[in-house]
């Protein structure tokens, strides 16, 4: 029974190609390496001695970047294509890490942090596309989930090993391990795959439907789906954990379970789940609304005081609503996109995360501040009901179209 159950979990990562499985393991080790992402704050504050108020400021500009280097890949990738992106990305971004150690004034982190991130997040889009190029179109929401594992375990090991860093050479040995691990994997990247440019055919297609991207009411409306789920999901990193000390007295530990509870979940469960759904040919936005409605019912589950456990439960929802909303959310993104011009889907793809980042950690940090905890997630419950809406609106302008 046990050895059955496991031979059917080893089979959903079967039918992926070579290319798939390189950029899967890239993607990881890239992922492990960034250490120096979740102790910025720290960094900035404890061992720069900035403000609160100037790290704020300064994050500002690392989203900001974040939201211009995702245009600028999926462009980019349209024009020149996604390969020479993802190297110029990776490797650029490499040699910043090594040099950000040694910036030290505000402005300049400001500048160096927005440069990082535009060059940084450039790759996002382009490695969205080289998925579509390189995976076969039955198997491309199933890449797009191992892909999604690789980043979920590289931002498991990396925090982990981070700490050990600091604790043994100090935050500069980040910097010098975020650097290295990004030139080393692209570099295995380039040795091992080769470039695969677009069909003449599709060459001439693309310059068919140039401002497709404009036009298209389904995406946009799909986009500000996108947006609002994301916006509630960041909660995870931002509100709650102050949440989990304040209301029930969790220590880091506590909550560092929680979230080890949610990769956990992911890992076991998530290529499973979307392997079922793509047997059955469940349409992706049925999918997305059922994740939209569970995040939603999480927050709602917070409502209700007194018990630490409802913590488990609010995070269960949040969970099953990250494995059905994300992997067919970038899955439907790819499908919308004419042949020739998926870097501009991607691109608003992406920049939709970025700007969810940007607001999730601002807008839930106010409302918890000013009115209270309670307040913040029965916003963010109502968010996720407006998106639970939208989903259904969406699936109704989809058949319609799907009829004329």
């Amino acid at each position: 029974m046990l050895k059955s159950g496991f031979e059917r979990y080893i089979n959903n990562f079967k039918g992926f190609s070579r290319e798939v499985w390189i950029l899967a393991i890239i993607t990881f080790i890239n992922r492990a390496g960034m250490m120096v992402v979740p102790f910025l704050t720290k960094y900035l504050n404890e061992d720069l001695k900035f403000t609160m108020s100037e790290v704020g400021t300064m994050m500002m500009f690392f989203g900001f970047g974040s939201m211009l280097g995702s245009w600028l890949g999926g462009k980019l990738s349209d024009k020149i294509g996604f390969y020479r992106i993802m190297v110029f990305s990776l490797f650029t971004s490499g040699l910043i890490f090594l040099g950000l150690q040694f910036v030290t004034s505000f402005w300049g982190l400001c500048l160096s942090l927005f440069v990082m991130m535009t060059i940084g997040d450039m790759f996002r889009p382009a490695m969205f596309v080289s998925l579509a190029a390189y995976a076969k179109p039955e198997n491309r929401t199933r890449a797009l989930t191992l892909v999604r594992l690789a980043v979920n375990l590289g931002f498991a090991c990396g925090p982990a090993l981070g700490g050990l860093v600091i604790m043994g050479v100090g935050y500069q040995g980040l910097f010098w391990i975020d650097g290295a691990t990004c030139m080393i994997a692209i570099t295995i990247f380039a040795l091992l795959v080769k470039e695969k440019k677009n069909p003449e055919h599709l060459k001439k297609v693309a310059e068919t439907v140039v401002e497709s991207v404009f036009k298209d009411k389904i995406f946009w409306i799909f986009l500000f789906v996108c947006f609002v789920t994301s916006m509630i999901f960041f909660q995870l990193f931002t509100t709650l954990p102050l949440y989990h000390r304040v209301q029930y007295g969790l220590t880091e530990v506590h909550t560092g379970l929680l979230m080890m509870l949610n990769g956990g979940l992911i890992f076991l469960l998530e290529m499973p789940i979307v392997s079922i759904f793509e047997r059955h040919q469940v349409h992706k936005l049925k999918i997305i609304f059922w994740g939209a409605l569970f995040m939603s019912l999480s927050f709602f589950i917070l409502l209700i005081t007194g018990w630490a456990g409802l913590l488990i439960i609010s995070l269960l929802f949040m969970t099953f609503g990250e494995m059905f909303i994300f992997p067919f959310s970038n899955s439907f993104a790819m499908s919308r996109a004419p042949k020739g011009h998926e870097g501009r889907y991607m691109a608003l793809f992406t920049m939709s995360f970025s700007l969810a980042h940007i607001v999730s950690s601002k807008c839930g940090l106010e409302i918890a501040a000013h009115l209270g905890y309670q307040k913040n997630w029965l916003f963010m419950a109502f968010c996720g009901l407006l998106s639970v809406g939208c989903c259904l609106w969406l699936q109704k302008l989809v058949r319609e179209e799907n009829r004329v």
